[in-house]
């Protein structure tokens, strides 16, 4: 009875942390470049009753009996499954078609991993998120755009054409890179939308690094964001199911306290 009071409390445990990844789903379905998480469970070590027996003498074996003694968290993972892309008509937003994430640096020339894609031009025609951080190009170079220029345009392969204030095209434009980590669910979350390689995440090298298009990765579509790959209807399916959980532990160690009750009570 004991074993299972806290066998209830491993359980509620458990789903306790199962909302609270649910929740993080729920509170980011309208955040770009969300991935969503999942919490999965796997059971404890099991006391040992009694081993299994191999047949012997004209008799047939048994099984090993064995009593769990609870739950434990296996797994939270992310899952990077493809979010739908929004149409914005703003040309400064691009959205990822397929696999790969935006290379983002900060100012102590920190490389970061993004797939949310809504950037502008600073003061100085520099490519930016929405914190700042410079958007690197193929040559891990920042990427700028003349303010005086009549026009511009991002292609799928990520080349940024730019028409000058004389109608000139340049001829060596600037390439957005991708890249491609060989498991993206090792990605380290560093909020604002950005990742950080770990060490089960693969490399960032240049064999994983380039254009769009390139290294399995997607390509880009301008004029588009990437929403979050959360589903509200699985998401509050999950909500149930974890509440249902929960008050079932919880109602396990209710019946074994009033089994302990009724023991306590045969003196009397």
């Amino acid at each position: 009875m004991l074993a299972s009071m806290y066998s209830g409390i491993s359980g509620m445990r458990n789903f306790q942390q199962k909302l609270d990844v649910t929740g993080n789903n729920i509170s980011n379905v309208n955040t770009f470049g969300f991935k969503k998480g999942r919490a999965t469970f796997k059971d404890m070590v099991s006391q040992q009753i009694a081993g299994a027996t191999a047949p012997d003498g004209g008799m047939g074996g048994s099984n090993p009996r064995q009593v769990g003694l609870g739950s434990q968290l296996a797994s939270i993972d992310t899952v990077h499954t493809q979010g739908s892309l929004q149409n914005t008509n703003r040309e400064l937003d691009l959205g990822i078609s397929g696999d790969g994430f935006f290379r983002v640096q900060d100012g102590d020339d920190n490389v970061f991993y993004t797939r949310a894609g809504n950037f502008y031009l600073d003061e100085d025609g520099t490519l930016v998120n929405a914190d700042g951080y410079n958007v690197l190009d193929t040559n891990d170079e920042e990427i700028t755009i003349d303010l005086n220029a009549q026009d511009f345009s991002i292609g799928a392969n990520g080349d940024v054409n730019i028409t000058d204030a004389d109608g000139n095209t340049n001829d060596n434009p600037p390439t957005i890179s991708l890249v491609n980590f060989a498991n993206p669910g090792g990605l380290q979350k560093e909020g604002n939308n950005l990742y950080t390689e770990s060490v089960n995440s693969g490399d960032a090298d240049d064999d994983n690094t380039g254009a769009p298009g390139e290294n399995g990765t997607g390509e880009l579509v301008a004029g588009t964001l990437e929403m979050s790959n959360v589903d509200l209807s699985e998401e509050f399916t999950e909500m149930i199911t974890a509440q249902r959980g929960f008050q079932a532990n919880t109602r396990g160690i209710t019946t074994a306290d009033e089994v302990l009750q009724e023991l306590m009570n045969l003196k009397r």
